[in-house]
């Protein structure tokens, strides 16, 4: 028996699944992600905890003058949220006797009249930017024997890791290259510095911390060293002028929603190292027309090139897994090479601007709405599935 061509006029129904559907406009409804909104919330919530002792866990927070804080099992403490409004800062040594030696994740998240910042020798051990979102934020300052930080030109780094903990990102100069010596780029190191254009990263960094560079909306261009093997989640997300950028061959990880919202990027080429895509990577890159996938690359993750509504180019003759809703919204993609494919998602290929469609005979089970709002007009069944 052949397989059988349908033809998709306003829907097809096969087996309870809906395969196929056009809607005339082929309109699609955008998602909000409000990710540093739900940190804000976060925060919020937490700060309306009532001052004096409350339970996080099994760790207690505690309230001394403007700060909360944990106490660590040493006794030391660290600080989790700083709500004053000073303009100029000097972080105190101790809480309430407890030495002060940690400064927690976005633990000044908020404190937008803070200008400059002084951190105590006390001070050892950073989170993830606790400085992100202060907008007014130029100055950070440690003593030059401070044992694990320091500072050059006003960005703090830690020394035993040699990582970029925070680039103030009220720093107004349009172009930084991080210092030679420097491994890693800290978790939003780099989080909203609008004011920058050009990034140039020395040869020796290995790894760009999640959200590293998220709301750099006016980076165009970053020089990225053949040392770098990873990229964390979010790095380079709402990076919204940058038009392109080369990734080195060593590069062997890219996290989740990484270059989502870059939607000035028009072209993208994977190293061969990268073998799979995962969630949301190149989601939202409206701008993005070509991309060159890496020869080892089997996997793409469910939402990876969400509405890349110009998207028209790109190989996936080698790709044996197409996660839920991987191209939906790229009505410009006429044509996607499925022929090795072994698990296809729900909504794969959902909204594209495919006229015909042959499901490979490597598919295990049917997926739901895999065509849903395409311009399909013939879809081609394996035999197993009649």
């Amino acid at each position: 028996m052949d397989a059988p061509q349908i033809m998709c006029g306003a829907s097809f129904v096969y087996k309870g699944m809906i395969l196929c559907y056009n809607h005339g406009n082929n309109s699609t409804q955008g998602e909000i992600y409000v990710f540093k909104k739900l940190l804000a919330i976060l925060l919020t919530c937490l700060m309306l905890i009532p001052c004096g002792v409350a339970m996080v866990g099994e760790a207690e927070t505690l309230t001394s003058w403007d700060y909360r804080y944990t106490l660590n099992d040493d006794g030391s403490a660290t600080i989790t949220k700083y709500f004053g409004e000073d303009e100029e800062l000097t972080v105190p040594a101790e809480l309430d006797g407890h030495p002060v030696t940690s400064i927690g994740d976005w633990a000044f998240d908020g404190c937008d009249s803070l200008t400059s910042i002084t951190l105590p020798d006390g001070v050892i051990s950073i989170g993830a930017n606790p400085f992100a979102s202060c907008e007014q934020l130029t100055r950070i300052t440690v003593s030059p024997d401070h044992p694990t930080l320091a500072t050059i030109d006003g960005v703090l780094f830690e020394k035993p890791t040699r990582t970029l903990i925070c680039y103030p990102c009220a720093f107004t100069v349009e172009s930084y290259a991080v210092p030679q010596g420097i491994q890693a780029i800290g978790d939003y190191a780099f989080w909203g510095c609008s004011a920058l254009t050009n990034l140039s990263l020395p040869d020796g960094i290995t790894s760009i911390g999640n959200a590293a560079f998220s709301y750099c909306a006016s980076l165009t261009s970053i020089t990225l060293p053949d040392s770098l093997t990873s990229i964390g989640d979010w790095a380079f997300s709402d990076c919204s002028s940058l038009t392109s950028i080369a990734l080195p061959d060593g590069l062997t990880s890219i996290g989740e929603a990484a270059f989502t919202r870059c939607s000035s990027l028009t072209d993208i080429t994977l190293p061969d190292g990268i073998t799979a895509l995962p969630k949301q990577c190149f989601g939202r890159c409206y701008s993005l027309k070509t991309v060159t996938l890496g020869s080892n690359l089997t996997e793409i993750g469910e939402t990876a090139f969400l509405y890349d509504e110009s998207l028209t180019t790109i190989n996936t003759a080698n790709v044996t897994t197409f996660g839920e809703r991987c191209f939906d919204g790229c009505k410009a993609l006429q044509s996607i090479n499925c022929a090795n494919a072994t698990s296809l998602g729900n909504n794969a290929v959902s909204g594209t601007g495919l006229t015909a469609f042959t499901i490979p005979d490597g598919i295990t089970t049917l997926p739901n709405a895999l065509l849903m709002n395409s311009k399909v007009q013939s879809m081609v069944i394996p035999d197993r599935f009649t």
